[in-house]
């Protein structure tokens, strides 16, 4: 086993969980894996229809209002959602407890900076939208109006979420983020196309979720606060200094996180072409369309790393990081891989006139496997209670985004966009990653994750290189690679050592015990 577990096998009274710890993650995440996957699925489907509906113009421009609204919220949750999901776990619920005090204290400040950003964002978009949507001609201002117009309904449904997640088991968490609002955004706006509607009301379409989504999770955290019951919601002096202490340096981090790919859009926009700008947004969703794996394994098990990570042990939260970044390189590595590769096959599904994209998509698949080798360690940062070291590792992100991208977007376009978007992720998980493992004190990779992303490179790399060899990179050539993995997979099972981990992991998550040694580091 790794140095962290085995120092948890010789102090059980600090890290004795650990087994009990892993099984609860392996559940966790496979419930958020199945989650992202749907999410997945849908955002695809959502890219396609925007696309596909509104051309390489009117993409560009409903993708820059969805970034839009994407970085407002960041900026006016001021860190409150990552300040729910890390100060919930640790309070006590009910109506005799102290976590109903929280809620007033996280949601009053980022809705009412919300309802004046909506404002002031209302009154400007005339002169706002010859900037950011320049080829939207008159349907611009009312875009931009329409996107800051939610503004609040978004805010506040962000924080609902994450006081759901940081309360309840997963199962309703991803009922609302990766079942209702990517199935819901997609149907709306593919009805309002259909109907003939134009980008505005497609736009509203992406928006109505949002509004459904607060009632839901308003409903759901009800019930754990124990607000039908008389629970104490007004805070006392110290829940202000305490949460915000936290919060508001994620503030700044979370808006760089939310906007790091629509810096790129934006900036592409203004410094080359709408055309360009929906090239880059639609390369963006694929590329975090790979992330979904990762990002519903951070939801599944933060609010577990808080609680760790707050009775000091370090040694578990390390061990449940190890596992969950494993099944992320195998998982994820692949589908990087193959963005890489088959890159013109994946963008001719959107349409010819976003082919150019692909070597854009070829640098931010390599950018992303950086990502996913090193793993959530920014969640280990943040439910550690060190925002501000994440907030390091965000701004050197920003500035190598920005610098890159002022000084290759005018010449390069949607390739430029890429270089300097991938530069920031590189740049901002090795600080990361660094921080991580001097915070949390124990080995965050051992050699189990090494062979596994190896062994993940080595039979994707492979079979990649014979169909393109054979039929190219274009959709024959990616169907080819994806047959050839598929019959790959079930060969591999096939054989009884794989076989056996399979079934030891699959007892894990049912919660039948503790995982042998080697199947937990092998996930």
């Amino acid at each position: 086993m790794t140095a962290g577990v085995d120092r948890a096998a010789r102090d059980p009274d600090r890290d004795s969980a650990t087994p009990a710890e892993m099984g609860r993650s392996a559940r966790s995440g496979s419930i958020g894996l199945l989650g992202a996957a749907a999410s997945g699925l849908f955002g695809f489907v959502l890219a396609v229809v925007i696309t596909r509906s509104y051309g390489t113009t009117g993409a560009g421009g409903f993708f820059a209002a969805i970034g839009v609204v994407t970085v407002a919220t960041a900026i006016c949750t001021l860190g409150a959602e990552t300040g729910l999901l890390w100060a919930l776990p640790r309070r006590g619920r009910g109506s005799g407890g102290d976590a109903p005090r929280v809620l007033p204290v996280a949601l009053a400040p980022p809705i009412v900076a919300a309802v004046a950003v909506a404002i002031g964002g209302v009154l400007a978009a005339d002169a706002l939208a010859p900037r950011l949507l320049d080829a939207s001609g008159p349907a611009g201002p009312a875009l931009l109006r329409a996107a800051f117009a939610a503004l609040p309904v978004v805010v506040a449904m962000t924080l609902m979420l994450a006081a759901l997640r940081g309360l309840r088991p997963i199962g309703p968490y991803v009922a609302v983020q990766f079942l209702l609002l990517p199935i819901g955004r997609p149907a709306l706006v593919g009805a309002a196309a259909l109907a003939g509607g134009g980008v505005v009301l497609g736009m509203i379409g992406w928006l109505v979720p949002a509004a459904v989504a607060l009632v839901v999770t308003a409903a759901l955290v009800a019930g754990p606060l124990g607000l039908r019951r008389g629970a104490r919601l007004r805070p006392v002096r110290s829940d202000w200094p305490a949460f915000w202490r936290f919060a508001l340096p994620r503030a700044a981090s979370a808006a760089i996180d939310a906007g790091s790919m629509w810096v790129g859009v934006l900036l592409t926009a203004a410094l080359s072409s709408q055309a360009e700008a929906g090239i880059f947004g639609a390369v963006g969703r694929y590329v975090l369309a790979g992330q979904l794996a990762l990002q519903g394994l951070r939801v599944a098990v933060a609010p577990q790393l808080s609680r760790l990570l707050g009775r000091g042990q370090g040694a578990a939260a390390a061990a449940v990081h190890r596992q969950m970044t494993t099944w992320s390189l195998v998982l994820s590595a692949p589908v990087y891989l193959l963005l890489a590769v088959f890159g013109p096959g994946f963008l001719e599904l959107f349409g010819p006139g976003f082919t150019g994209g692909a070597t854009a998509m070829t640098v931010l698949a390599v950018a992303m496997l950086v990502n996913i080798t090193v793993g959530n360690v920014q969640s280990l940062l943040l439910m550690g209670g060190r925002s501000g070291l994440h907030l390091a590792g965000t701004l050197a992100n920003l500035a190598v985004n920005v610098a890159l991208g002022v000084a290759l977007i005018p010449r390069h376009g949607a390739v430029g966009a890429a270089l300097a978007w991938g530069a920031g992720i590189v740049v901002e998980n090795l600080v990361a990653a660094a921080a991580a493992r001097r915070v949390v004190g124990h080995p965050l990779f051992n050699a189990a994750m090494a062979r596994a992303g190896l062994a993940v490179v080595a039979a994707v790399g492979a079979v990649s290189v014979l169909a393109v060899t054979v039929v190219g990179r274009g959709v024959e050539g990616l169907t080819v690679a994806l047959a050839l993995l598929a019959l790959g997979c079930v060969s591999y099972l096939t054989i009884p050592g794989p076989r056996r981990r399979l079934w030891a992991i699959m007892k894990q998550i049912r919660g039948g015990g503790a995982v042998p040694r080697a199947s937990v580091d092998i996930a």
